[in-house]
């Protein structure tokens, strides 16, 4: 008897602190923040720079405290780990950035009515506890398109004639076949509207021979230019573009030392930076919640590589003189162009 009383007790302490009054300043002038990682955090640019944001803001300022936790890949298990790790009420802010997280932390937010939310590289909009940012990716997939476009129609020695690119993704998802592939395929079509997709997919984010093995056959079917949006999977299509010849271009940060010569463009989308802004903007009180905000090129959150050797010293000079043109349209919005709803 005295054994259950107890564990009663401790259940009703649990409770009244999730549901303790919070606000968006933390607590006491004091904020604790869970990186949440749908994943895992090695091989992940943008969760490398999430939780590296993050860890560095809590070094540079005493009153954080920063946890990060990786969930894993099983999709399944994400909404109950979440739940266990915010039911004690330790956590001010969870953190976390993938497009399928904001339905999660609405789940969660109605047995936690206090916990705040705030999810990069998605878009929600509603839940007072939630606040959003989507990098426009379809901007990025359009610049990365275009030079992926400019490389296979023109004389680089790797390309071929068939007009084909390829993209090689780890599993299908609403902003990956609602934004980046189309923003991919429109961007290469500017350079030529005769130029083909070929899209496949890994089925999951760590199978790098799958990636291999894919690759491989699209080199055999004429693709000379590949993107990939395939975590550590990504390892595989790298492999196989240095055995057999083939170039890529890769979203988000810079991966040209992969392959010197091979991987001849890089996008650069600015997590770190941005995640350090949120966490200081939390601890003002200046968050939307309830709001989605996007952000991309003209923001200053994503960006091209220009300045490594990977792309100044292997991409012939006209595509570069083309390719930097188009990219300065683009800062200034001379590039009109729609991005499909979700």
């Amino acid at each position: 008897m005295k054994k259950n009383i107890v564990t009663l007790l401790l259940i009703i302490i649990i409770l009244l602190s999730a549901c303790r009054p919070r606000d968006s300043a933390g607590t006491e002038g004091t904020v604790s923040v869970l990186v949440y990682i749908t994943g895992v955090v090695a091989g992940s640019p943008s969760y490398e720079m999430l939780a590296a944001g993050a860890e560095e803001f809590a070094a540079e300022h005493s009153n954080v405290t920063v946890k990060v936790y990786e969930a894993g890949y099983n999709q399944a298990e994400w909404e109950e780990q979440l739940m266990s790790m915010v039911a004690g009420g330790e956590y001010d802010l969870v953190l976390g950035s993938n497009p399928s997280l904001p339905e999660i932390c609405a789940s969660v937010s109605r047995s936690f009515p206090s916990q705040h939310f705030i999810i990069t590289d998605a878009q929600y909009i509603g839940n007072p506890r939630i606040s959003t940012y989507m990098f426009n990716q379809y901007e990025q997939a359009l610049f990365l398109g275009y030079l992926a476009g400019l490389v296979t129609t023109g004389d680089m020695p790797l390309a071929n004639a068939s007009k084909r690119i390829g993209f090689i993704a780890a599993q299908e998802y609403p902003l990956l076949t609602g934004h980046i592939v189309p923003g991919f395929l429109d961007g290469a079509r500017r350079t030529d509207p005769d130029i083909e997709l070929d899209f496949r997919v890994i089925g999951n984010w760590s199978d790098a021979s799958r990636a291999a093995d894919l690759a491989s056959g699209m080199i055999n079917a004429g693709v000379d230019v590949f993107t990939s949006i395939a975590g550590s999977a990504a390892q595989g299509l790298v492999r196989t573009i240095a055995q057999r010849g083939a170039y890529a271009v890769f979203f988000n940060s810079n991966e040209y030392s992969r392959a010197p010569g091979l991987i001849i463009g890089c996008g650069s989308m600015e997590q770190k930076k941005l995640t350090k802004e949120i966490i200081a903007d939390f601890l003002a009180g200046n968050i939307q919640f309830g709001s989605s905000r996007t952000i991309g090129v003209q923001d200053g959150y994503l960006n091209f590589i220009f300045n490594d050797p990977g792309f100044r010293d292997y991409v012939s000079a006209d595509i570069q003189e083309r390719f930097t043109v188009f990219m300065d349209d683009l800062h200034v919005g001379r590039i009109e162009y729609t991005v499909p709803p979700l």
